[in-house]
């Protein structure tokens, strides 16, 4: 019987080792400092994103994952499917469908299977009257409104980079509520709102707002403002910028950004939306449109895990 155990937990260990990858199997996925529940949560990832696997947590429960945009964290093992290398490769190379609703469910007959956020990535099966069928990287299965989706394919040939389409995609999410190191619809903060919005129009750009301010081209002046620019918020320190907010500027004067809940606010002091407090502490823009992939941003066309 002893042999037997240790034959077993063998091939148990042989299995993990050759599991180094997941792909987030719930609509959003928490990543916390330290892998336990009541740890502080550092950043989220969405249905059908691929993770790195850094180390497997005590009894398996809690692993240490990087995701696309080299963020790290631990997250319940729930939360994902585990894959080999091989089995990533599948996953990626699998004809998919995007969500582009800001929300969704997932529905087998009258039985919700789970629900799906904007941006999310499910296997694509078929077609069934008005819906797609789909599989979840776990491979359970079910039905998405047509409505609320696209395929892979389809969605590439009408991706709109454009500054009013991102600034459109801004504007959907206004109102929504503030959530620290939230990433997706249901809750966000300040970079993360930025991270969703572009990521609706398959851009990846860095999970927090200082490494944001370093990408694109760096823009002096509110005079300068383009709709699309990233404005960042925070105090000088000498010549060394402490950022430690980020909005998208839509024009006239304003901006979008996260803090309470997804707001508008103004940079002119006799606009109905001045925001005073925020204009203090403006520090400048970055311009990323039109996007250019360079250090800092990539697209799942592009990106290592998306592409392994």
């Amino acid at each position: 019987m002893k042999r037997l155990f240790a034959a077993v937990a063998i091939l148990i260990g042989t299995i993990a080792s050759a599991q180094e990858y997941g792909v987030v199997n719930i609509s959003v996925c928490n990543l916390r400092d330290v892998p336990q529940y009541s740890a502080e949560m550092v950043s989220q990832a969405i249905m059908g994103t691929p993770l790195r696997i850094l180390q497997r947590g005590g009894e398996y429960n809690w692993p240490e994952v990087q995701t696309p945009d080299t963020y790290t964290g631990w997250v319940h093992k729930d939360a994902i499917a585990y894959m080999s290398a091989e089995e990533l490769h599948e996953w990626n190379a699998a004809p998919k469908v995007v969500v582009t609703a800001l929300w969704s469910v997932v529905k087998n007959g009258k039985e919700t299977v789970c629900d799906v956020v904007a941006g999310s990535r499910l296997r694509y099966i078929g077609k069934k009257g008005c819906s797609y069928k789909v599989a979840l990287p776990d491979g359970r299965t079910g039905l998405i409104s047509k409505a609320d989706a696209s395929l892979e394919e389809d969605w590439r040939k009408g991706i709109d980079k454009s500054a009013d389409a991102i600034v459109a995609t801004a504007l959907s999410m206004n109102g929504f509520p503030y959530l620290w190191a939230g990433m997706s619809p249901k809750g966000m903060d300040c970079s993360g709102f930025v991270r969703t919005v572009l990521f609706m129009h398959d851009v990846i750009i860095p999970r927090d707002a200082g490494p944001q301010s370093r990408t694109g081209e760096r823009v002096l002046g509110l005079s300068a403002l383009e709709k699309g620019d990233l404005v960042f918020f925070g105090r000088w320190d000498g010549e060394t910028p402490r950022v430690s907010h980020v909005g998208i500027y839509i024009g006239g004067g304003r901006f979008i950004h996260s803090l309470g809940l997804v707001k508008i606010g103004s940079f002119n002091a006799d606009d109905p939306l001045y925001d005073a407090y925020n204009t203090g502490r403006y520090l400048f823009a970055s311009r990323i449109l039109p996007i250019k992939e360079q250090d800092g941003i990539s697209t799942t066309l592009s990106n290592e895990l998306y592409q392994f």
